[in-house]
């Protein structure tokens, strides 16, 4: 059965990009349109299938027949058990075809990474997981680094403090997410290092807490917490020497962090209108920093190529709900809730320690789209 793993597609798809017409691929997608619209792989292509390749393979040459000839056709399902039918029956048509290891459960395990432009006296490098959306960043300086908002596959992060040799100092998460599972934990306990949340979102862990103004060095890079409630009670933002402002889902450069997940996760005695009020406070706190501060927030709508970066000037020229009087902002936020983060109740509990996963059902737990922007 010809297989393609989901870092030799990424690869693929990036060298496409480039203009490399040797790894042209076309990503099919044969999930019901739904599942497609909710979730997929950017400029894969989806040809609803499904029932057909479970019930009746035969019955889905019709419709896989319209498919260009050329390039490599690479199937995509859930889990990569029922794009391996469509693999096959694609195959016997004539088409050079392949199966995406593990389907859109090991597209999601994709990291990317790139240095991040902001002007300190170290390296702040962004890693981004485009099938969740989410951004990690670990800043270098003098054989030191730190790591933020880390998702749970540990060895993305171990790779870069092996690239610039440097000694783990601090994890920190900027609040306990609800869309993935953090990696927080896991790494600092490997490095014996402190992990860094604030108690309102540590709420059964055993984690060094973060206040307002707490300052933590990283080799000769001060990194100073801003305490930006809202998102989540315990949300913290990190302003790196006014040069970057990491703002986990605080800010967005083109959103706010959504209000009510804390709440109906059953973790906040608070309401979505209370929420937007107090992010609207912390969203003013930020503003009042550089303008030409790089803003780093922990997710991108999208599917994140790094760097995902803007200047705070650039983010509040471009975010609507940065204009936004504060009656507006609380009304709007409170009362227009998007699609919840798949599982996001149980995620959330389990990233404030009140719930534990196994290793092996963590992708699973996980798999869907990211959902934590507030539009």
């Amino acid at each position: 059965m010809p297989e393609i793993t989901p870092d030799e597609l990424s690869e693929r798809l990036q060298a496409s990009d480039d203009g490399d017409d040797d790894d042209d691929v076309l990503v099919l997608d044969v999930r019901h349109s739904g599942d497609f619209e909710d979730w997929h792989i950017p400029g894969s292509v989806n040809v609803d299938v499904y029932d057909e390749l479970t019930h009746d393979r035969g019955a889905a040459r019709d419709d896989l027949s319209a498919l260009p000839e050329e390039p490599t056709v690479v199937t995509v399902c859930a889990a990569g058990v029922v794009s391996q039918t469509a693999t096959d029956v694609l195959t016997e048509m004539g088409y050079d075809a392949a199966t995406l290891v593990d389907g859109m459960n090991g597209w999601s395990r994709v990291h990317r990474r790139a240095p991040v432009d902001a002007g300190l006296d170290g390296t702040l490098v962004q890693v981004a997981r485009p099938g969740k959306g989410c951004l990690s960043h670990v800043l270098v300086a003098d054989g030191e680094a730190a790591v933020f908002d880390p998702s749970h596959y540990v060895a993305e992060y171990e790779a870069v403090l092996d690239d610039h040799d440097a000694d783990l100092v601090g994890v920190f998460d900027t609040h306990a997410h609800a869309d993935h599972v953090s990696g927080g934990t896991d790494l600092a306990g490997r490095h014996d290092t402190p992990y860094y949340l604030h108690p309102s979102d540590a709420l059964a862990l055993d984690a060094t807490p973060l206040a307002d103004g707490d300052t933590v060095d990283v080799g000769g890079v001060t990194v100073e917490v801003v305490h930006t409630p809202g998102h989540s009670e315990g949300s913290v933002s990190f302003d790196v020497e006014g040069a970057a402002l990491l703002t986990g889902d605080t800010l967005f450069h083109g959103s706010v962090g959504r209000v009510e997940l804390g709440v109906e996760a059953g973790i906040e005695d608070s309401d979505a209108a209370a929420n937007a009020a107090t992010l609207y406070d912390s969203l003013q706190r930020l503003l009042d920093r550089p303008g030409d501060a790089v803003v780093l927030p922990a997710h991108d709508p999208g599917s994140p190529e790094p760097p995902v970066s803007a200047s705070l000037d650039e983010v509040a020229e471009r975010n609507a709900d940065l204009a936004r009087d504060r009656a507006d902002f609380v009304d709007t936020l409170a009362s227009d809730v998007p699609d919840h983060p798949p599982n996001f109740e149980r995620v959330k509990r389990t990233n404030v320690g009140e719930v534990s996963v196994p290793d092996s059902k963590l992708a699973e737990l996980e798999l869907g789209p990211n959902n934590c922007a507030a539009e």
